[in-house]
């Protein structure tokens, strides 16, 4: 981040000592002295007192730093993103391979068991990632590949995303109506079988 950087320089242009500059801030020399060398970064009261001390804005103070934690934020969650997804397709290629194994050659009630717990995983993880998408505002595979990227789509390219979002939106009711449907057909018929 810059602000190490910005504290160093406003505090070498006055001829202050790191001592000086925490005695004004009500901190430690040590304290100066980590976030000089990025090793902490000062809480929202050390921000005013530094602009104070330096007769700068809290916005000159931090300016490009709210940037690169924004990237740094972006990043992280990308990754995070990337994890869960392949968390949740192990758990679905473990509840498939693990699962069947051990219903057919253990026991039926473990090879359940381990299938409800992976089933809980799988659905946490895909649920994570989901999250993620939708904290981001990411929602087409166009927007999450730029986003794994770390890129942002431009507006041209943002608002056929968002066009692309309400065909989407259609084709998921068309396909919950359906499953419905087919839900209840099937109930019917096993209902009609057992009353035969």
């Amino acid at each position: 981040m810059e602000l190490g950087g910005r504290i160093k320089q406003y505090r070498s242009e006055r001829e202050w000592s790191q001592e000086q500059l925490a005695e004004r801030c009500g901190v430690s020399r040590q304290t100066v002295s980590n976030w000089e060398n990025e090793k902490s970064y000062p809480d929202v009261r050390s921000l005013l007192l530094l602009g104070d001390a330096f007769g700068v804005s809290l916005d000159e103070l931090i300016k490009g730093d709210v940037e690169v934690m924004s990237e740094r934020v972006r990043n992280d969650d990308a990754k995070t993103y990337k994890h869960a997804q392949l968390l949740g397709l192990l758990g679905l290629l473990g509840m498939i391979i693990v699962g069947t194994l051990l219903f057919e050659l253990v026991s039926p009630a473990l090879g359940g068991v381990f299938l409800g717990a992976a089933a809980m995983c799988v659905f946490m993880a895909f649920h994570r990632a989901e999250s993620i998408k939708k904290d981001n505002d990411v929602q087409t595979y166009r927007e999450v590949l730029a986003f794994l990227n770390g890129k942002a789509l431009d507006g041209e390219e943002k608002q056929k995303e968002l066009q692309s979002r309400k065909k989407l939106k259609a084709a998921e009711i068309i396909t919950a109506v359906q499953g419905v449907v087919i839900l209840l057909v099937g109930a019917g018929v096993v209902l009609w079988q057992v009353l035969k």
